[in-house]
This record gives structure tokens, sequence and C-alpha cells, in this order.
């Protein structure tokens, strides 16, 4: 089971896995780097947490920001993020994403119901 998150999970994500950008854990490096692992914990949150709480389209759309205007200034500049901040930056990425994406299921399933109406 081990190798096989190893393996897939920098695929579903397209993480570059770097050393430098990685978390470790009793001296072993997470399958993916810091952004990633940041972004999944706010897709499963926002999975977990979604009938229950959730943001509104504007909101989600606003807190995957930081994450992009990090990822950019680091990739156009000499700024270099920290880990810390590239697991905020990408749980509210995650989060956001996952609540647009739970949205869109929403409105693709009531549209379809109400056309079959």
């Amino acid at each position: 089971m081990k190798s096989k998150i190893y393996k897939y999970l920098p695929v579903i994500f397209g993480c570059h896995c770097r050393d430098d950008r990685s978390f470790y854990y009793k001296g072993e490096k997470f399958p993916i780097c810091a952004r990633c692992t940041g972004e999944l914990i706010g897709i499963l949150l926002a999975f977990i947490t979604f009938f229950f709480f959730h943001l509104n389209i504007k909101l989600s759309l606003i807190i995957m920001i930081p994450m992009i205007l990090d990822g950019f200034i680091q990739l156009l500049t000499k700024y270099e993020s920290t880990n810390f901040r590239r697991v905020i930056t990408g749980f509210l990425f995650g989060f956001g994403l996952y609540t647009l994406f739970a949205y869109s299921n929403i409105f693709v399933f009531n549209f379809g119901y109400n056309l079959v109406k």
C-alpha cells in the first residue's frame, strides 16, 4: 500500500517532490511536497465538512489566490517561500478547489434532474 501511495500521489498532484520542499517524519520523506501536502489536507477536510459547512463560490475563489501568488512570485523572483507558508497556502487552495468541485457537481446534478422532470 505504501509503495502505491509513494508512486501515484505525486502523479495525481503533479508534484515535483523536491527534497528541500518536502516534509520529513522520522527521517522519511513525505511522498509529496509541502504545498501538495497542504492541498491534500485541504481537499480531505473540505470533503469531510462540505455538508456541514462550506464557503460560497466567491470566497472559494479568493482563498485560492494566495497559493497562486506565492508560486508565481517564487518562480519569477529570487524569493523563496517556506514550507510552513507552502502548506498553509496549499491548504487554502485545496479547500477552495474541492468546494468549487462540489458546487459544480451539485449544479450539474440539479441541471440534469430539472432537465428530465
